[in-house]
């Protein structure tokens, strides 16, 4: 089979329907990932610009859209305008959500997660908590040990999230296991010093995560989606983290029930810190279950780039930046000669595009990503 075969071969394996290990499925394998925005309320309820900047990648052919990370307990809130779920008064905007992205045919899933240390005092409204005292642990935060009541009043907080998530009809839940937020502090073996059954060895800093996942499975039916996300090794927040301690974390959260995985991975065409000579996909694709389907994202912007993701390993292809800024990507793709927007781009291009000025101010953070 010649190169040009083998690529048009792959563009439609992208485009084709995955199958999720409880049997749901999505109608293609690109999907939208969580992105911090803060477009809803303060209460975080549903924002109209939160609503907006969703439907349009439905509408741009999605088949999977995932929200912002929405906390699930008030104290737990990263940002302003995050969207909410830790209350039944957050269930109508979810719903909305839910019944909106249907209508493309897409699948409508929420991130679900709590902050840890990096929970902003400033809108959560009391001190933030994580594994161990943040100062004693190197970090700059005013963040307190958790107490056994912490820990076992947020298991029930992630399964209750997942609940609702449920009730909204919403298709599943992504558990944010990534990025620095509290399950990867307990995960850390640098942010992690506690001595009890929460500390010290791999499997008790794993255990939070492991609760929290089969807390969230128990609480719903087979058919609702439940996924983790995960940061294979260290990299920015994600801190302490080991390539083979997460190997096996990903076994024991296939054992655990998750419906799908997802590597966080900030670029995809990277090998791995611990073996430069192998890919975080090759390796995880050996211990996750075939009916286990394998999300990545990170630096994925043209078709070329979806056809090497999925070459590598991946089953799904989760879109960040580049949805940004081609909101109908998956629709585009398929024309071999279509070329996705670069940035830098406008301010007033992002709102045609579903940001709000928030939004858009979170943009000009990043390098290059907005011109004036």
């Amino acid at each position: 089979m010649g190169f040009d075969q083998y690529e048009t071969l792959t563009m439609t394996h992208i485009l084709e329907p995955v199958i999720f290990r409880n049997g749901a499925q999505s109608k293609n394998r690109v999907a939208l990932a969580a992105m911090t925005n803060g477009q809803s309320n303060a209460d975080g309820t549903l924002g109209d610009d939160e609503l907006r900047w969703l439907e349009m990648r439905a509408a741009g052919g999605f088949g999977i859209i995932t929200t912002c990370a929405a906390h699930v307990s008030k104290y737990g809130q990263g940002w302003p305008g995050e969207l909410g779920i830790f209350d039944d008064a957050h269930i109508p905007g979810l719903k909305h959500v839910a019944e909106t992205i249907y209508k493309y045919g897409s699948l409508p899933m929420v991130q679900i997660f709590h902050g840890g240390l990096r929970a902003d005092q400033s809108v959560s409204g009391t001190q933030p908590w994580s594994a161990s005292d943040a100062a004693e642990a190197g970090n700059d935060s005013v963040a307190r040990a958790a107490t056994e009541a912490d820990i076992q009043g947020v298991i029930a907080d992630f399964a209750e999230a997942a609940r609702r998530a449920c009730k909204a009809g919403m298709a599943g839940v992504e558990i944010h296991g990534a990025h620095g937020y509290l399950l990867t502090q307990f995960l850390s073996r640098t942010e992690n010093r506690r001595t009890d059954a929460w500390g010290g060895p791999l499997e008790n800093r794993a255990r939070l995560m492991r609760e929290v996942t089969r807390a969230v499975r128990a609480a719903v039916p087979e058919q609702f989606i439940v996924g983790v996300r995960l940061s294979p090794e260290d990299n920015g927040n994600a801190r302490g983290l080991d390539l083979d301690e997460n190997l096996q974390l990903a076994r024991w959260l296939c054992e655990d029930g998750v419906d799908f995985l997802h590597l966080s991975l900030w670029d995809y065409t990277k090998n791995t810190t611990k073996r430069p000579e192998r890919h975080a996909l090759q390796e995880f694709k050996v211990v996750v279950p075939q009916d286990v389907p394998i999300f990545v994202a990170g630096q994925i912007w043209t078709q070329q780039d979806g056809d090497s993701a999925i070459n590598l390993g991946a089953d799904v292809i989760a879109l960040g930046r580049s949805a940004i800024i081609n909101p109908d990507w998956p629709r585009r793709v398929a024309d071999d000669e279509w070329q996705p927007q670069r940035t830098p781009v406008t301010a007033d291009q992002l709102r045609t595009w579903g940001l709000n000025d928030t939004f858009i101010d979170r943009m000009r953070r990043r390098k290059d990503f907005v011109k004036d």
